[in-house]
């Protein structure tokens, strides 16, 4: 049997999975089904978060801040180690507007505009999570940020990180590097410079949390020898909470970066792809 409209939204409310072709809706063609069915998992999903957070208030810090400014704050340190002077301003001025704090005033529009209802379902507990309100299901993920191509949202969550080498704004952040084409802020590009910075696949949640940890040595320690006795501090703590990131290696490009003049260069050394080798030219004869 066909799944009935209120079936096939119960089921995404619970799983943030639906039919692709939205066969439970009615309509004269495909392009119908969708706009109807879009409409309806939306509307419904909008209509659970504010159920659960009817009665929960909103944290008056979080709710006032100047997020592009408080962004600002925080990324440029990270901007100015890693890109050369003329690019800084382009890639501060993205990333400023990347940002997106998900509000009570904040989160109907993010829920309705976001293209994909996955997508949606994700922000829905993200925002759920950061209130402390009930998940939409069990196994939810306890998310406090996410990145999806170049925007990074926020929950008021995220501003209370429990760890002294947590921030949840510069991790999400770093991922805009490895998502956005150099072209597509103005920036000049070549065949091997496409991205903004050009980051292992495999090591891109590295190179997040290398960016989060470095970014709270820098700000927390005053000098080279401040931020080793805080890396020895964070060696004893907990590690990033990711089975694609290997503590071990997580842990030397730290200290590497400590280390080094420049360690935000440093970081992104380690995360970059392998070189190519390069092909011999032809012999003399």
């Amino acid at each position: 049997m066909p799944e009935t409209p209120e079936q096939a939204t119960e089921r995404y409310l619970r799983s943030g999975e639906h039919d692709a072709h939205f066969r439970a809706w009615p309509g004269n063609d495909f392009l119908a089904r969708v706009h109807c069915g879009e409409a309806a998992l939306r509307a419904a999903l909008i209509a659970a978060v504010h159920s659960r957070t009817l009665h929960l208030a909103f944290p008056e810090a979080v709710i006032n801040l100047d997020i592009v400014a408080f962004t600002r704050e925080k990324v440029a340190p990270m901007v100015r180690g890693l890109f050369p002077a003329c690019e800084q301003a382009s890639v501060l001025d993205l990333l400023e507007r990347s940002v997106i704090l998900l509000t009570p005033a904040t989160i109907d529009a993010q829920l309705q505009s976001t293209p994909w209802l996955a997508t949606a379902w994700d922000l829905a507990n993200l925002y759920l999570a950061g209130l402390g309100a009930d998940l939409l299901a069990e196994d939810a993920p306890g998310l406090l940020g996410l990145s999806e191509e170049t925007t990074c949202y926020l929950s008021a969550a995220s501003f209370d990180a429990p760890g002294r080498f947590e921030d949840f704004l510069v991790h999400e952040a770093a991922h805009i590097f490895h998502n956005c084409k150099r072209e597509t802020i103005g920036l000049r590009a070549t065949r091997t410079r496409e991205w903004l910075l050009e980051i292992d696949f495999g090591k891109r949640e590295t190179f997040a949390y290398a960016c989060e940890a470095y970014s709270r040595l820098h700000a927390l320690g005053d000098g080279p020898r401040e931020r080793q006795r805080l890396l020895a501090e964070h060696e004893q703590g907990s590690m990033p909470p990711d089975e694609r990131v290997d503590a071990v290696e997580y842990l030397d490009i730290l200290r590497e970066a400590v280390a080094a003049r420049n360690g935000w260069k440093r970081i992104l050394q380690r995360c970059s792809p392998p070189r190519a080798a390069r092909r011999p030219g032809p012999r003399a004869v």
